[in-house]
């Protein structure tokens, strides 16, 4: 007999942190798994969820990814013998082919790489990154309009099922 394989909803949330503003402020295009250099000290406030992501962004330099903006926060027990730098530029792990991907999408006008997640897979921390074009203004009051809209349309039909 074999084994059922678990549905994706059954599964633990595994994510540290979220930037939910990239959404908003791009069309995300390309997703990316990248690892991440990180030091002792980082891992323990990861595990603690001490970071904050909403402002970071990937930059490529001598054919290297590194996450910027991206801001962990140092834990007081476990960092009194350490100089710590919560905000250092952290070094992506990336396959040379996915990097001359990025490097091609971002030279191009209009298109960024972002950091949208942070999650544990097993005991390694993961970034997902993803290729984005930025949106315009008129674009954010649609992605607004399209969420209200959504709102709504649960709030109608919670209201007609209770009616029934």
């Amino acid at each position: 007999m074999r084994a059922m394989s678990k549905k994706k909803g059954n599964q633990p949330d595994n994510s540290i942190a979220r930037n939910k503003r990239a959404k908003f402020d791009f069309h995300l295009d390309e997703r990316f798994e990248a690892g991440i250099e990180l030091r002792g000290w980082e891992v323990k406030s990861l595990r603690m969820g001490k970071v904050q992501i909403s402002d970071s962004y990937v930059l490529m330099k001598n054919g290297e990814a590194f996450l910027l903006g991206a801001v962990i926060n140092p834990l007081e027990t476990a960092s009194t013998h350490f100089v710590t730098e919560p905000d250092r530029t952290r070094r992506l792990l990336l396959h040379k082919r996915e990097l001359a991907k990025i490097l091609a999408a971002t030279s191009q006008k209009g298109m960024a790489c972002v950091c949208t997640r942070l999650y544990w897979k097993g005991h390694l921390v993961k970034a997902d990154i993803a290729l984005g074009r930025g949106k315009q203004s008129h674009d954010k009051r649609d992605t607004v309009k399209d969420r209200e809209w959504g709102i709504e349309k649960q709030r109608i039909m919670r209201h007609s099922s209770r009616d029934s």
